[in-house]
């Protein structure tokens, strides 16, 4: 049926009013209980998520980088290349924990997600993070990720929460793979038995962990012995020691952080009295685009147990770094990975060939 010429500007009319009534009904919502059991009320189809700490990004990240709505801190050229053009232009909103800029209200407001994550740990200041996100109107859900084991359930829980409920079982299906194959491979190895690592996080070497540290879990699931044994002073960790007590210790194995320490200990007369320097078992920890070990925890660790199982036992953990990285990175990363992109990767960024595997 034609519509009448004299009608279509009424038509049109009734058609812009109707548009505008259905962008004018209340975003449909619904309610889910998040990991401290709190009642939330969610958006129906989640467009955007904000994760209040850089552990909570990677988590986002990982389940879909189209779902970023911010990061804590902005990228470094190294990390960029390795994630979409559209995650490294993302706004800088800071966190309410860990590393990285203090969050802004006035950011959030700004940017207003569809959905804020919160890290539900003793660290946190539950009341304070639940006014911020409160006054920008924004639902928040809180995340349990006190150890690696606790990424699987967060997966499948943000999945549901998300729409993306296959993508959550899958990922979580990596990270209990991950832990069984490690546990398996090294419970019958007294701890009598297991390498004494030390862990070098900064540029001289000196700062470390506390076996207790939260930041050192994987050493521990791989089997190696942590040197430094306490509770740690701080969230942030980064206990100083002295090289007296270092060579004290005298660990089977050194594990880096910094490409600095690295370049400098090769050449450092005194570093070469330590045993696991003489014998060159110092490892750098791969980075790009997220840390295999700490800074921040995240389910990258799934990978980094195994890499340090196949360091710390090699007969009982066999490990190929490079099938295993390349595999890792496509499933879980979404990234493919040339052989030289697997050693950029693998290697410090000064240029200099790591040791990864004895």
């Amino acid at each position: 049926m034609t519509t009448p010429a004299k009608l279509l500007p009424f038509a049109r009319r009734c058609a812009a009013v109707c548009a505008a009534a259905l962008l004018a009904l209340p975003v449909q919502a619904r309610e889910i209980v998040d990991m401290l059991g709190r009642k939330v009320e969610v958006p129906e189809r989640v467009t955007g998520v904000y994760g209040s700490a850089p552990p909570l990004t990677v988590l986002i990240h990982a389940l879909d980088p189209a779902l970023l709505a911010g990061v804590n801190f902005p990228f470094t050229e190294a990390d960029r290349r390795w994630l979409p053009a559209r995650s490294a232009g993302l706004p800088v909103m800071g966190g309410l924990v860990g590393m990285g800029r203090t969050l802004d209200v006035e950011t959030l407001l700004k940017e207003k997600p569809a959905l804020g994550l919160a890290w539900n740990t003793r660290f946190n200041d539950r009341a304070r993070t639940e006014e911020v996100f409160a006054r920008a109107g924004v639902p928040v859900l809180f995340i349990t990720l006190d150890n690696l084991a606790d990424w699987a359930p967060a997966l499948e829980f943000l999945g549901r929460a998300t729409g993306r409920d296959a993508r959550g079982k899958a990922l979580a299906a990596e990270i209990r793979g991950a832990l069984d194959r490690v546990n398996k491979a090294v419970a019958g190895v007294p701890q009598s038995a297991w390498p004494r690592v030390y862990y070098a996080e900064s540029a001289d070497g000196l700062a470390t962990e506390c076996d207790q540290s939260f930041h050192v879990e994987p050493i521990a699931l791989a089997g190696g012995y942590n040197v430094l044994r306490c509770s740690p002073s701080s969230h942030m960790g980064m206990e100083r020691v002295s090289l007296e007590q270092l060579l004290a210790w005298d660990p089977d194995i050194i594990l880096a952080q910094e490409a600095a320490f690295m370049s400098a200990v090769k050449t450092d007369s005194r570093w070469q009295r330590l045993r696991a320097v003489r014998d060159g078992r110092i490892y750098w920890v791969p980075h790009s685009p997220f840390n295999w070990m700490d800074r921040p925890p995240s389910l990258m660790r799934a990978l980094g147990i195994q890499w340090l199982a196949g360091l710390f036992h090699p007969q009982r953990f066999a490990f190929d770094l490079k099938q295993e990285t390349r595999r890792f990175y496509k499933d879980v990363l979404g990234i493919e990975l040339a052989d030289a992109d697997v050693g950029a990767i693998l290697n410090p960024p000064d240029g200099h060939e790591a040791m990864h595997m004895h």
